[in-house]
This record gives C-alpha cells, sequence and structure tokens, in this order.
C-alpha cells in the first residue's frame, strides 16, 4: 500500500477527501479504499535534544563547558505527539510505498524526511519515496497534484539546507545565549537574554535606528526655484529648481543639500531679471505594469500600511484562509510567480473571487481575462508559487475582519495580472540661467491601466514642487530657446530624522536587508536574496523579541527597550549586524542549489561559533544593573526556557520552526 506522509492533518484529510471511498478513520490516519493511507506529522515530531541529553553537566548554565558542540547529532520525540510518532512507526513499516507530502518549502521538506531517517526506513525504500507537493488544499488541485509525483530524492538538497540551519541556529543560539545570560545574572539580571542569528540582528536595526533618533539634530538647508516666463512680463509659467554644480561641494551635505544660506541667496540675486537658455527639453512615454501577485513578505507589508496588521496577524489569517476555509492557495511562499498552466484557470479562480468578494464586481468587470502578465512563469516557480486566491466558490463559516481585508488584498492582486500598464509621460526641461544650472520635472498621467482597479483609484499628476501653478502642465519648449528669470524663491528647509520602525517597515527592512549590510561586496550578493529570516519565521521572530521584553510598542512605532538597547550594546558587534547572518542565508539557499555542500557550510562556523562565545564570555555585566527583570523568565535553567532561547516558534497548526 502507498502511505501518504502529510505535514499537518488538515493537509492529510485533504489528500484522503480526493482517494477511492469508502474510507476507514483509524488513530492518526485514513485507509482508502484502494488501500492507499493517508497519516500525518502534527507539525514537528521531533526536535534537536536539549544539551543535557549529551552531558548531563550541560544541564547548568555555566560559562567553562561553552560551547557546546555535539559530536552526533540526536533527535528526540516530543512529548506531546509521541502518540502520532508511533502510529507512523507502524504504518511506514507495512507500506511499499511512501508519499512524502509535507508542505512546500525548506522546512516542510526536512519535516518528513527526519521522520523517515529517524524511523531507520530501509535504503531502498527511502530511495524510492516520491514527493507530494501541494499549494492548494482544494480537490481538483490536489487531485492534480497526485498526477506529478516527483522522486523524493530530488529534494534532497532542500532537506539539508534546512537541516544545516537547523543544526546552525541550535549552536549560536544555545551557546550564546547561555553566555549572555550568565553574564547578565553577574549584572544582577535574571531573566534569559535570548541571542539569536536573525533576532539579535534586527533588534540591532531598531536600537540603532532609536539611537540615531535621539541624537539626530535637525539643520536646515536651502533650495532656490527660478520663476520661469516666457518672457519677461510675461505671466509665470513654472519652477525650475537650482542644480549645484561641484564647485559647490563643501557648501552640501551628503545628499547633496545646500547648507549655506549666503550661497542659496548669492544665486538667487544673480538669476533675479535674467535671460534663461533652454538646454534639453523632452517627454518620454513610459509605462508601468501590475506588481506582481503576492509573497508573504509583500502581503504584510502592505497590510501593514493599509490595515495596520501585524506580521502575525497576517500569517495567522493567511493560514486560516488557506487550512480552515481553503480560499487561497499556500500561504508561506516567498515567491511572487505563476505555473503557466495556472493561466488555464483563471477564470474559475476569477469567478471564486466574484463569489466570495462582491466589493470587486468592477474590479473584475474591467479584467480582461486575454491579457496576461509576466507573473506566469515557470523558469521563476520553484516548490511554491505566488499566494493566489483558490477556485473554490464556497466557504464553510464567516471570516474575520483581518481574513477579509487579506482575502480581499489577495484577489485584488491577482486580478491586477489581467489588467493592461499604468501609461504616463515624463517631462524635463533643463535651462541654464547666469551660469547655474535649472531643472524643472513633471509626469502626465496617459492611461490608468492597473492603478484604475486600486482602492483610492483616484489619478493624480505627479510633478516635481518646482513646477506649477494654474493647471501645471510644463510649456513646449525648444532647446536654444530663451526664456526669461522673473522673481526666484528661496525656500528654507529643515533635515528631519529617520522614522521610527513601524511593522511595515521593519519587515521591509527583513526583507531588503542589503540597505544595511556594511560590507560592499556582501552588499552585492545579498541584493537578490531573500533577507534575513524567511517567509515563514519572520512573523515569529519579530513576536518573540517582544516576548523577551526587547521591543516595545507606542501605537503602531516599534521601540526598543532598556532591555534591548544594553544587550545590543554589550554583544560583539558582528551579532548585531545583518551581515553574518545573511551571508548564512545565501549559504543555505546555496546548499539547496547545490552549489555548496553541508561541510562547506559547517566548518568555518564552528570556528566563528569560539571566537564569538569567546567574547560573549567578555561581556561587560554592569551594562544589566538597574534593569528590571521579567521574573516569568527567571528560571534560565527550566526545559522551557531553554528550548525557547534558541529559536523554536511555533506555526498556527502546530508545526515548530526555527525562528532566530
Amino acid at each position: 500500500m502507498r502511505l501518504f506522509i502529510a505535514e499537518k492533518p488538515s493537509l492529510g484529510r485533504a489528500i484522503a477527501a480526493v482517494l477511492p471511498k469508502p474510507h476507514q478513520k483509524g488513530e492518526g490516519f485514513v485507509r482508502a479504499a484502494n488501500g492507499d493511507v493517508v497519516s500525518w506529522c502534527i507539525g514537528h515530531l521531533l526536535e534537536q535534544a536539549e544539551p543535557e541529553a549529551y552531558n548531563p553537566a550541560f544541564k547548568q548554565w555555566r560559562l567553562d563547558v561553552l560551547p557546546i558542540v555535539p559530536e552526533t547529532w540526536q533527535l528526540q520525540p516530543k512529548s506531546q505527539t509521541r502518540k502520532q510518532l508511533s502510529v507512523l512507526r507502524k504504518l511506514v513499516k507495512e507500506a511499499s510505498q511512501l508519499v512524502h507530502a509535507g508542505d512546500p518549502d525548506r522546512e516542510g521538506q526536512l519535516l518528513v524526511d527526519e521522520v523517515i531517517s529517524y524511523l531507520n526506513v530501509p535504503v531502498v525504500k527511502r530511495q524510492n519515496m516520491q514527493r507530494l507537493l501541494i499549494s492548494d488544499l482544494n480537490p481538483q488541485a490536489v487531485s492534480r497534484a497526485l498526477t506529478q509525483l516527483r522522486s523524493n530524492r530530488d529534494f534532497i538538497p532542500l532537506s539539508t539546507s534546512a537541516l544545516a540551519r537547523s543544526r546552525a541556529d541550535w549552536l549560536y543560539g544555545i551557546n550564546l545565549t547561555r553566555a549572555c545570560t550568565v553574564k547578565g545574572q553577574q549584572g544582577g539580571l535574571k531573566q534569559v537574554l535570548s541571542v539569536g542569528r536573525v533576532q539579535t540582528p534586527i533588534l540591532g536595526l531598531v536600537v540603532r535606528r532609536d539611537e540615531e533618533i535621539s541624537d539626530f539634530v535637525s539643520k536646515p538647508f536651502y533650495e532656490v526655484r527660478a520663476a520661469i516666463h516666457l518672457r519677461a512680463g510675461h505671466p509665470l509659467c513654472f519652477y525650475a529648481r537650482w542644480q549645484p554644480s561641484e564647485a559647490c561641494a563643501s557648501h552640501l551635505d551628503d545628499e547633496g543639500r545646500v547648507l549655506n544660506p549666503k550661497l542659496a541667496h548669492n544665486v538667487a540675486e544673480r538669476i533675479r531679471q535674467q535671460p534663461a537658455t533652454v538646454t534639453a527639453s523632452e517627454r518620454k512615454e513610459k509605462q508601468q505594469i501590475a506588481p506582481l501577485p503576492y509573497n508573504l513578505s509583500a502581503l504584510q507589508i502592505d497590510a501593514a500600511k493599509a490595515f495596520g496588521l501585524s506580521a502575525k496577524q497576517v500569517l495567522d489569517g493567511c493560514q486560516s484562509l488557506y487550512e480552515n476555509y481553503q480560499l487561497i492557495t499556500y500561504p508561506r511562499s516567498d515567491c511572487r510567480y505563476l505555473p503557466e498552466d495556472h493561466y488555464s484557470r483563471r477564470q474559475s479562480v476569477v469567478s471564486a473571487i466574484g463569489h466570495h468578494q462582491q466589493d470587486l464586481a468592477t474590479v473584475i468587470e474591467g479584467a480582461n481575462l486575454s491579457l496576461r502578465s509576466k507573473a506566469w512563469n515557470d523558469r521563476k516557480v520553484e516548490a511554491h508559487h505566488a499566494i493566489i486566491p483558490s477556485e473554490k466558490t464556497t466557504a464553510s463559516g464567516s471570516l474575520t475582519l483581518a481574513e477579509k481585508q487579506l482575502y480581499s488584498m489577495i484577489a485584488r492582486q491577482y486580478l491586477l495580472q489581467f489588467y493592461p500598464p499604468h501609461r504616463y509621460a515624463d517631462r524635463r526641461i533643463e535651462l541654464v540661467i547666469a551660469g547655474g544650472q535649472f531643472v524643472a520635472t513633471e509626469r502626465e498621467n496617459l492611461e490608468p491601466g492597473w492603478k484604475a482597479a486600486m482602492p483610492q483609484g483616484k489619478q493624480q499628476r505627479q510633478a516635481d514642487d518646482s513646477a506649477l501653478p494654474g493647471d501645471g502642465r510644463l510649456p513646449m519648449l525648444a532647446p536654444g530657446q530663451t526664456v526669461w528669470s522673473g522673481e526666484p524663491l528661496v525656500d528654507e528647509k529643515h533635515t528631519q530624522p529617520p522614522a521610527h520602525f513601524s511593522d511595515a517597515t521593519l519587515l521591509a527592512a527583513m526583507t531588503g536587508i542589503n540597505r544595511f549590510v556594511k560590507d560592499r561586496e556582501l552588499k552585492k550578493i545579498l541584493k537578490d536574496t531573500d533577507g534575513l529570516g524567511t517567509e515563514a519565521t519572520r512573523a515569529s521572530i519579530i513576536e518573540l523579541l517582544f516576548k523577551r521584553r526587547f521591543l516595545q510598542r507606542a501605537g503602531k512605532t516599534i521601540l526598543a527597550t532598556e532591555l534591548g538597547r544594553a544587550l545590543i550594546n554589550t554583544l560583539p558587534e558582528s551579532t548585531t549586524v545583518p551581515d553574518m547572518t545573511a551571508h548564512w542565508e545565501r549559504q543555505l539557499n546555496d546548499i539547496s542549489e547545490r552549489a555548496l555542500n553541508y561541510e562547506g557550510f559547517m566548518q568555518p562556523l564552528l570556528g566563528q561559533l569560539h571566537t564569538l562565545v569567546g567574547q560573549a564570555c567578555q561581556l561587560n555585566t554592569q551594562a544589566f544593573s538597574g534593569i528590571q527583570s521579567d521574573n516569568s523568565k527567571a528560571k534560565p535553567r527550566r526545559r522551557s526556557s531553554a528550548s525557547s532561547t534558541h529559536s523554536k516558534g511555533r506555526k498556527t497548526a502546530g508545526r515548530r520552526r526555527q525562528v532566530d
């Protein structure tokens, strides 16, 4: 018989639903009429063993035994799901064919593979195991997936990547957390000081942003605008802004703003009532295609901006739409593209949207299903595709407000793929006045295209603020033409501090982490990677930082606490910046693409670990004196505290993930 091993009961039931009936339901499995059996994990059935499993002396948190590095790695059954592991042990022995049906991502691949390895399944049976990839729980999608089984051996690199990540996170989190917590205790702090290769750099981003704002001193800067007339005495046509030359560099800040008021006023005096020569005048028609369908991070960022939803609220809402209602496809996706064969099912998806989201009726009406955006591209799709609505036209139960908002966003983004590009024209006029360079720009909207389907709907001309009174249209001028500079304006403005992080901007920083990386070569490498953490773990990482009292909220603003600042300011800098962990993510991706092996990743990491632990053992204990401890976490030697410090978060359906 074939045994399908799903990641969760909900997925297992979805697979069983399309197998021949009648079904025989057992404890922890479903047997179909043709003899096939579907069983499941309940999230991770196994977890990394605690340090004391390797040596009883490691149970006590001490500096002199660090770093702890297992010679032979051990997994142990989770006590609350041990019974289901026993069910799988029996079924695996009976099965003639195994089918891996974990979620279509790195962690989902490892989750089932590690169970098969732990149960000592014979080599031949393991080599013949097949892989079932399901990203949509609706029956028709599951049935299609069953006809597209692949060899599980094709996914060994993905599993190896997840395994390397799991072990590296354990080494990093266990050792640095223990070192910092013991040093914190020496300074009078009685709580866990968790350190993680992702969570700590994220905390570092917030701490440094807060410090930058606190230390910020606003400075005035000046802009000169020339008032351009077609001729002397003619009504004002437009304003053109002065472009300082290299000769003015000593009077400019790093962003090219003029800091010297005398310079600005001198320029204004020189151009007052002077002829102006047009050196360039151009109009370029351009177009902007619709944004691609969502992946999880993009959805979390937009939902935070539109509705103030936290990353966790978005993840939980999407998980419910996927598992409980089957209204969307797999939500923990990092991909924004779709398989090409999905295009043939567009009418069914749009019909489902119309059934569930009546307020999108006008958007559906404006969609042209004969159009095809660049979203459908097999070369861009790997284990999973973009988050889109499913073809399901019925829903059991009523959605929460957040679930309705998220479904509407996902549906609208899908419909945008059937709208034409937004067309516009950019105008630019360059002039020379008394030897100085001046520029005026404007943007003219020609056709709204997909922007007509956006919630705001109003199309407004975007223009440089130097541009214009009246109807705001730059006149048609030709190079060499002479116009007139009338009474100039000198605008005094003031530099503004950066904004505190919010859910949206912190997520954007995590996905675009290359902007915060110092090393130039690494910055280039990381430009095209997924950033800090993964689609599935970012929400858990942020929530963990709040749970540990490293971060706090002030309305929509995210701030570092006194404890968070103290930790960042005492740790080795390399642990608090994203360079190292972002480089890890790139290497883990290389493993999944067969460009790097397990040992090539782990060996350099172990050498680095010894150095970092040595530095952490020298932390300044006085930095934590006077900081009030959280009594609920005052016993770091308890197993629950130790486990949580090395980054095991929980998925809505019970699956555990590494999140640090």
